[in-house]
């Protein structure tokens, strides 16, 4: 198992954001984390990330608990820009091979030439997509055994998504596993081996994504408006 939730639960004063969530993602599988707003991503991926230690039940990842020695086993996209955008592509590159001895700078530069990213241009220069893709480049070009992606397609234009999507499947690390957050669920469908559904914290689906579609008749993407229709 390369990630383990056992009884997770996380309190905000009387307000329980996450409640009795247990799930396992093992080597290989690329996960996808979905549900509405409030209820409890980000809370789950803070915890993971070692951001929340407030909490009961426990949480590893690859055998460690969160905190320092795990996070050097996950490449983590927040859904909010995280590297200094007065820094330029290249110095980004950099600036990511200092942080982590699992980096691999060659591999990055290859991903953002294919997608046309100028390496001498200042992030700030860039626009919000293209910015999504440096990000994602740079996480992606990590040899790590968890990747955590917070709407990696959020800010992408459609055109770009399927190609981004490719980048993801083509270059995470099979001996890792992905999870993945996102509410365009459509376009990552076709890339998910499971689901994990949260409503107001709760699971209230874990399963292949492949054995929905057979046994509910219907794309990931339908059984979760269905199941959230009225949540919007």
């Amino acid at each position: 198992m390369i990630l383990q939730i056992n009884n997770l639960n996380k309190n905000y004063g009387k307000f329980q954001a996450v409640k009795d969530l247990s799930f396992n993602v093992e080597k290989g599988q690329i996960v996808g984390l979905l549900g509405p707003n409030g209820s409890g991503k980000t809370t789950l991926i803070k915890t993971i990330m070692g951001l929340m230690t407030d909490y009961d039940g426990n949480v590893s990842i690859d055998g460690e608990k969160p905190g320092y020695v795990a996070n050097k086993h996950i490449s983590y996209l927040p859904d909010t820009a995280h590297i200094p955008r007065w820094l330029t592509v290249n110095q980004s590159i950099q600036f990511f091979a200092d942080f982590y001895e699992d980096f691999d700078a060659n591999r990055a530069k290859e991903m953002l030439t294919k997608m046309q990213i100028p390496l001498d241009k200042k992030l700030k220069a860039l626009s919000r997509g293209m910015q999504e893709k440096v990000n994602l480049s740079l996480v992606m070009s990590r040899r790590a055994k968890l990747y955590i992606l917070d709407e990696p397609i959020g800010a992408v234009d459609p055109a770009s998504r399927e190609f981004i999507i490719e980048t993801i499947l083509k270059n995470f690390n099979e001996d890792g596993a992905i999870l993945i957050s996102t509410h365009i669920i459509a376009d990552i469908e076709p890339a998910l081996d499971r689901a994990i559904f949260l409503r107001q914290g709760e699971l209230v689906l874990d399963d292949d994504v492949e054995k929905i579609r057979e046994e509910k008749g219907q794309s990931l993407d339908e059984l979760f408006r269905e199941v959230f229709k009225n949540v919007y």
